[in-house]
């Protein structure tokens, strides 16, 4: 043994031949951090001075190779500025070039995941292996970040230009074929044969017939590009990346610049452009909020996985009262990751309506080469279409997802509930109502709780899984253990009108009505939400979730909130109600709908709207558009800071990954929390007194002042 640590160890074996493996300790899965990075220059140090090495082979002890870098780590060194960037970045530089120098050639074997960091050491080795199972690639941009550690140096020598940008630019994971293709990696072979094809090629260049000497040249000379191919590559793939990028997102054109700027360079001058974007990333707020997902993301995981493990027993069966779309992607969903269902209805309609929407969602997957037929089959076979209740006394869970009416959803809990074993637990998929009313025919409501998905399922990330006052333990740790079986992001909260979510979204378009109200152009206020960061601005948003749908989730609003969501004037929503402009799903909203050539909806503007909507608003005047983000967003968020202080939710990250997740509140500003302690909870609070003429939802929380007043922040030191 040349090396031995608590991270990654080095041993001899035949023919001259040293194992670096990567094993750490205590850790699932090995990534970079500070003690890796310190072991791997140690044991750099070890294969320097032994005697007898005639080549390197990297391998990891674990289910994957390396996922990157340790981001738990990165929040000290950030805050540290440029000079604690550089600290953090400079040591595994400088690793990665002295094992891209040792006068021996290197093969690393790549099994898992090789992602980040787990890569750019990949491209430090003159060959590469992949498993047939593994990825590989470059997410930094996930993070509002850059490779920091060699990959914008590396890659574009490795497959070029045009390739390496669009991979760092995207940052998506590469299948085996794709790297193959772009040559990244060398070969692709069975997963148990990783090790041993690794060993025949380091074995081959070792004995001379591979130059590897001549293609490490390459990785540490400029990239051979006249001025003119230069400027062609560089220019249009700028424009097209910070097109898709946008102005929030800067890190993507920052990888390109870097590719760039080093094109000409060597490898160390190149590390050093590198380093100089990195550090520009990484002080934005971007990167901030993003860095701060991925661990609030890595928590609400923690705590569902807690969750989970409280279980009694594990989900093997489930059931979903009610097909149509919604019964039949949460049919599908639960059928695609591996648990059989029953999908039962009233009527053949219905049934007929939710297979056929785990058709196309299933077919969509065929087209793409992402399932194969058979594996199709087998999902739907998962499926078993119903119109009678038999079998039910041996489901493990069944979710209600009728129409969202409390008497509808009254009968079918008790019917149900004398149709399943004493030990089911049943949960409703209702987005309003109240779990605890939803509750009171039931006979075990210890057994009762709700599961609130989100349309399109297959897509939407989030369930809410709401606690009524009688839900026992164990019903709420085997519905998450579900949603952890199916995908989701799971997130506990307790029973209220709208329950997180949609007790947040309400305010939210509250603060629009008022608005339009007050003059406002809609089509403005969608312009200027959407620049802010939203997917869709709140008139689009209202249409895609349904005027109907939105006008009934408002009364329920207003009669559980009265003194801050009853309405005192006829609001937009309600005058496109009574028009029977009910959004997409009937063609006509705020705007009306047409096909676009895949023959989804798209939005045209239309004068109707507006001249149904006159005799209700004021005239027609232009706002600022802070004005306009702060009439948007101070409603959502001093409601979300009482959800938090009456214990709807449990902890800042889960509420902000519930927006995220659940409504697509703008990543880059990291969740509402995130964004009041960027721009500090004293000056929202000005904001708020700035309209707090517009009542009760305009009015911070007492909390929030006493915050402000301290200088406290939601995250603490985070």
């Amino acid at each position: 043994m040349l090396f031995s640590g608590k991270a990654l160890s080095v041993q001899m074996l035949d023919n001259g031949i040293a194992e670096l493996n990567f094993d750490l300790q205590g850790e699932s899965v090995n990534k970079f951090n500070r003690l890796t990075v310190s072991e791997l220059s140690q044991a750099l140090d070890a294969l320097e001075a032994a005697d007898g090495v005639k080549g390197v082979l990297l391998t990891s002890g674990k289910g994957v190779f390396i996922v990157g870098a340790d981001i738990t780590e990165f929040g000290g060194a950030f805050s540290a500025g440029p000079e604690g960037i550089a600290d953090l970045m400079n040591k595994n530089n400088e690793n990665f070039n002295r094992l891209e120098d040792l006068p021996v050639p290197t093969v690393v074997a790549i099994n898992g995941y090789a992602l980040g960091g787990g890569f750019e050491v990949c491209l430090g080795c003159d060959y590469r292996v992949m498993g047939d199972q593994a990825k590989v690639g470059l997410p930094e941009v996930k993070l509002g970040l850059i490779p920091g550690w060699g990959g914008t140096v590396r890659l574009p020598r490795v497959v070029g230009v045009d390739a390496a940008a669009e991979w760092i630019a995207a940052g998506k994971e590469q299948r085996p074929d794709a790297a193959l293709t772009a040559h990244a990696v060398d070969a692709v072979v069975p997963a148990d044969k990783l090790k041993e094809a690794a060993l025949k090629l380091l074995e081959r260049a070792i004995a001379g017939e591979l130059d590897y000497k001549a293609r490490r040249e390459i990785k540490k000379s400029p990239i051979p590009l006249n001025d003119t191919e230069a400027l062609m590559a560089f220019f249009t793939t700028k424009a097209f990346v910070g097109a898709q990028a946008g102005k929030n997102y800067p890190s993507p054109v920052a990888a390109v610049t870097s590719i760039e700027q080093g094109y000409k360079l060597d490898r160390d001058a190149a590390l050093k452009i590198e380093q100089e974007q990195f550090i520009f990333c990484a002080q934005t707020d971007t990167a901030k909020s993003l860095v701060g997902l991925f661990l609030n993301d890595q928590a609400i995981s923690k705590v569902a996985k807690g969750w989970e493990k409280k279980a009694d027993k594990k989900i093997e069966r489930a059931a979903v009262l009610g097909a149509g779309i919604m019964g039949g992607g949460i049919a599908y969903q639960s059928a695609y990751k591996g648990t059989p269902i029953k999908m039962k209805d009233i009527d053949q309609k219905g049934i007929d309506l939710g297979l056929k929407e785990a058709n196309k969602i299933l077919s969509k997957l065929v087209a793409r080469g992402r399932l194969t037929a058979e594996k199709m089959g087998e999902v739907l076979n998962r499926i078993e279409p119903t119109l009678s209740y038999d079998g039910f006394d041996n489901v493990d869970v069944v979710v209600e997802a009728v129409v969202e009416n409390p008497k509808v959803k009254h009968a079918v809990l008790k019917e149900v509930e004398g149709k399943v074993s004493d030990d089911t637990v049943i949960a409703s998929n209702t987005s309003t109502i109240s779990i605890d009313h939803l509750a009171e025919p039931l006979a075990r409501p210890e057994n009762f709780l709700g599961m609130h998905f989100f349309n399109p399922v297959h897509k939407m990330p989030l369930v809410e899984v709401i606690r009524g006052e009688k839900t026992s333990e164990n019903a709420i740790a085997r519905v998450v253990a579900y949603a952890n079986k199916m995908g989701k992001k799971a997130i506990v909260v307790r029973d209220c009108p709208g329950f997180l979510v949609n007790r947040v979204l309400f305010p939210y378009f509250a603060g629009f009505s008022m608005l339009v109200r007050d003059g406002a152009d809609f089509q403005e206020i969608d312009k200027v939400m959407e620049r802010w960061g939203w997917p869709m601005g709140p008139a689009y948003l209202m249409d895609v979730v349904g005027i109907d749908t939105g006008v009934h989730a408002e009364e329920v609003m207003a009669a559980g909130f009265p003194e801050r969501m009853g309405k005192s004037f006829k609001a937009a929503s309600d005058v496109m109600y009574e028009a029977k402009r009910y959004g997409q799903k009937n063609g006509k909203g705020f705007y009306n709908y047409e096909e676009d050539k895949k023959g989804r909806p798209k939005k045209v503007a239309t004068e109707e709207s507006y001249e149904l909507l006159k005799p209700h608003v004021a005239d027609r005047r232009d706002f600022e558009k802070d004005e306009i983000i702060e009439r948007m967003m101070v409603p959502m968020a001093t409601e979300l800071a009482r959800c938090l202080e009456e214990g709807i939710v449990d902890s800042p990250a889960e509420a902000d990954m519930a927006l995220i997740y659940g409504i697509g509140f703008p990543p880059f500003r990291g969740g509402i929390f995130a964004w009041l302690d960027n721009i500090g909870l004293d000056e929202f609070v000005k904001m708020a007194d700035r309209h707090a003429d517009l009542g009760e939802l305009y009015k911070p929380t007492e909390r929030m002042r006493e915050m402000a007043a301290s200088g406290e922040t939601y995250y603490g030191d985070k």
